[in-house]
């Protein structure tokens, strides 16, 4: 299950991010107003000298930089301890070890790619970590909507017509619940020789997967690929009803064929956990590559 500190440090910084950039600009245009002198901004133009002896000097680091600096040094040596602290969950683990996908994680990457073979059959599993700074933005919109919500609940209780204490704190309780678990999308291919490819979209959320979309494509091409072309071919393909719509006996074998290449619960309670230690992993990587430049 995804931890609520990578929640609370995606959700109210993906808000404010604009609001700060503003601000940093701002302050740092300011400051080279205040540090510039009047002799270098307006002086003269020299037409004696047939050559320059001025020496390229390197600005010196202003208090911004210093201070910008320490407070990433704050926050790896936080990140780092948080780290150390934290084993890998079992779900992580046993999954690895024993589960028929080998993994493709490249560092830096938001999207993390699963393959396996299953007779003549290849088949691509990915999810990215850019869901989580998703769903942490949608959560923290939810959580003013609710605050809202509160207060003016509150002004109904002072006048005699709110509901009782006890629902509120029964409500603030299944919210806290409802935090922790994070729908986590997966993208799932299955391509035959020839026969081209099913492509399913499908959500990994408190350990089960619930299949959204099932595709079919003739070409195999279109169920996976980046390129344009493809891209646009797949998007004037009928691939075929939602699967909602569909007989729920055929939904269920459906989802039996899945689970026999394996798209089980196990794979359901890795993707989140996973998820969440990568994005750890990039967000300390990203915190030594700004610190790096600012001190370089």
């Amino acid at each position: 299950m995804m931890s609520l500190r990578s929640i609370a440090r995606n959700a109210p910084r993906a808000l404010t991010r604009a609001t700060a950039v503003t601000s940093t600009f701002r302050t740092t245009s300011n400051t080279l107003l205040r540090n510039a002198r009047p002799a270098t901004l307006f002086r003269p133009v020299q037409t004696a000298s047939a050559f320059s002896t001025t020496v390229f000097r390197r600005e010196p680091v202003n208090d911004t930089d210093a201070e910008l600096s320490e407070k990433l040094a704050e926050e790896l040596k936080y990140e780092n301890a948080v780290k150390d602290g934290e084993m890998m969950p079992a779900s992580i683990k046993d999954f690895l070890e024993n589960g028929p996908f080998e993994i493709k994680d490249v560092p830096g990457s938001e999207d993390v790619i699963l393959t396996r073979t299953y007779g003549d059959e290849k088949i691509t599993v990915s999810f990215s970590i850019a869901d989580l700074s998703n769903y942490s933005g949608q959560d923290n919109f939810d959580d003013d909507m609710a605050l809202s919500d509160e207060q003016d609940g509150s002004e109904s209780r002072e006048s005699g017509t709110g509901a009782p204490e006890l629902e509120r704190e029964v409500d603030e309780e299944a919210g806290l619940e409802d935090e922790e678990s994070i729908p986590c999308r997966l993208n799932i291919v299955i391509e035959k020789p020839g026969k081209g490819a099913l492509n399913v979209e499908a959500v990994a959320q408190d350990g089960s997967i619930m299949v959204d979309n099932f595709y079919y494509y003739k070409d195999a091409k279109l169920a996976h690929s980046t390129d344009a072309a493809a891209v646009h071919a797949a998007g004037e393909t009928y691939p075929g009803p939602v699967f909602g719509s569909l007989d729920e006996d055929l939904q269920m074998l459906i989802e039996r064929y899945l689970e026999d290449r394996g798209i089980t619960p196990a794979l359901a309670l890795f993707v989140p956990d996973y998820m969440d230690m990568k994005e750890q992993r990039e967000y300390l990587a990203w915190l030594n590559n700004v610190k790096g430049f600012i001190d370089a």
